[in-house]
């Protein structure tokens, strides 16, 4: 893929920055050193029902990537075209078991864990809002995500497969909504998260520019 067609990216988030999905995307992006514009959609102001957003995104959800006229949305079907359009630096595991249970780990964050996705939403990470203690339903689903990393995270590992990838980033946001807010979390976990979150390529997500929330 020639240097001109790579700066043909333009990736659409949220413009408070708090999609965990458009951080997906944009660390991968950052992680394959690959030049992109980010453009800001105004999501309160309901732009990304306007039709020029409309065309861009088939199913009208940050984030999308826009690729020399080809638009995609959907954080796991853009950072899986990322992969394979730019090989050059692998966002998955090279091992083809490790890569399928990388993209397992991915799906089930993506649809399970609804408790915690309400009761500690991205503000927690990104804004740092607080909020009330967490329900015997979201009790319960923290309990049953430590359970899955203890077992996917080996004793004394940094990574979940070796070797970093997309698949940790993912993991430790759900983790760090938890430890970020203060809630008990097994000592292990909450350092592999920290730990992934001063990655350089989630350090300039975690320091966009973002507007001040409405009171």
């Amino acid at each position: 893929m020639s240097q001109k067609l790579e700066q043909k990216l333009t990736l659409y988030v949220d413009d408070q920055c708090c999609s965990p999905y458009a951080m997906s995307v944009f660390v991968a992006l950052h992680e394959k050193k690959l030049p992109f514009e980010l453009k800001m959609i105004n999501l309160a102001a309901k732009k990304i029902q306007e039709q020029d957003f409309v065309r861009k995104s088939l199913t009208q959800r940050v984030p999308t990537l826009v690729h020399v006229g080809f638009s995609l949305s959907e954080s796991s079907a853009i950072v899986e075209y990322l992969d394979e359009t730019f090989p050059e630096v692998s966002l998955y595991p090279k091992d083809l078991q490790w890569r399928a249970r990388a993209r397992q780990v991915q799906a089930w964050l993506r649809s399970d864990l609804m408790p915690i996705r309400v009761e500690r939403n991205t503000q927690v990470l990104f804004y740092g809002q607080r909020f009330a203690p967490l329900s015997s339903e979201a009790l319960a689903a923290a309990r049953h995500l430590y359970e899955v990393v203890e077992t996917l995270l080996p004793v004394g590992e940094h990574h979940l497969f070796g070797e970093w990838s997309i698949a940790d980033t993912d993991l430790a946001l759900m983790l760090n909504r938890l430890v970020m807010h203060g809630d008990e979390v097994p000592q292990r976990l909450a350092d592999y998260a920290r730990e992934q979150f001063q990655r350089p390529s989630v350090q300039l997500w975690l320091n966009q520019n973002r507007p001040v929330l409405a009171a």
